[in-house]
């Protein structure tokens, strides 16, 4: 049975993989979601109660936690969102899986887009100013940054759901040396996917960061989805993206 690792973003966890599991699990695939350090449990207390040292938490804890959790890793295929997007391509990046898909990734190289709204909420978390702060998410900031196509109330729902508070340090280390990847190398499938209405990976920058690749003997591909947000894999529509993706490692992967 073919295995896939799902690695949720920054401001959620594992929960907001529950009907995508389900729906790969229904077509045979092995499917687990671990969680980020200090990333388990009900998003609801995780707001409440943020754990001891998350403001600290770096990437590479991040990825040492994902490799740990989801071993043994080799011929798996991982997806994910966000910052999990970005761990899913250095994995592939050093061949520790057998193909990615990255939905709404952060890009890497320090690969930026002057989108307002990517520069506005990348200043925001990155904040050097605030050192080792986490960072809250609150209802407000979750429907204007994060589920932007959704209604107020359906926007409170999902962050009720499955929002949580995070590492700033997270996002500055994937804008530096541990977010570097050779794009010149050979690599397995890669398929990136944006949102048109990202207000945090604008789509514009998704596609950049596919054509970033240049081995003309691996296979790069990118798919733009139109009126969706960060929250893409939450929102309505979410089962267009997910066959999206069950048709290409059909034949990808």
């Amino acid at each position: 049975m073919q295995k896939i690792v799902f690695v949720h973003g920054m401001f959620q966890n594992p929960l907001s993989w529950e009907k995508w599991i389900t729906l790969f699990s229904a077509q045979g695939y092995d499917c687990i979601a671990p969680a980020w350090p200090l990333h388990s449990g009900d998003p609801k207390d995780l707001r409440a109660n943020p754990p001891t040292g998350l403001g600290e938490l770096r990437l590479r804890e991040v990825i040492a936690g994902i490799e740990a959790a989801a071993e043994p890793l080799q011929g798996a295929i991982m997806i994910g969102h966000s910052v999990g997007g970005l761990v899913t391509q250095l994995l592939l990046a050093k061949g520790a899986i057998r193909a990615g898909v990255g939905i709404d990734s952060v890009a890497p190289n320090a690969m930026l887009d002057f989108d307002w709204g990517f520069l506005k909420n990348s200043a925001i978390i990155a904040n050097p100013l605030k050192g080792d702060e986490p960072i809250t998410m609150n209802a407000p900031t979750f429907h204007a940054a994060f589920a932007n196509t959704l209604s107020e109330s359906a926007a409170a729902a999902g962050f009720e759901r499955t929002a949580t508070h995070d590492s700033r340090n997270v996002l500055r280390d994937c804008m530096g040396s541990d977010g570097h990847i050779d794009l010149d190398k050979a690599h397995g499938p890669l398929l990136l996917i944006g949102g048109e209405k990202d207000e945090i990976i604008p789509a514009h920058l998704s596609k950049k960061n596919a054509e970033g690749y240049t081995d003309k003997n691996s296979v790069t591909a990118f798919k733009e989805f139109l009126g969706r947000s960060h929250y893409i894999c939450g929102e309505p529509g979410w089962e267009d993206v997910a066959d999206y993706i069950l048709r290409w490692l059909s034949t990808n992967a």
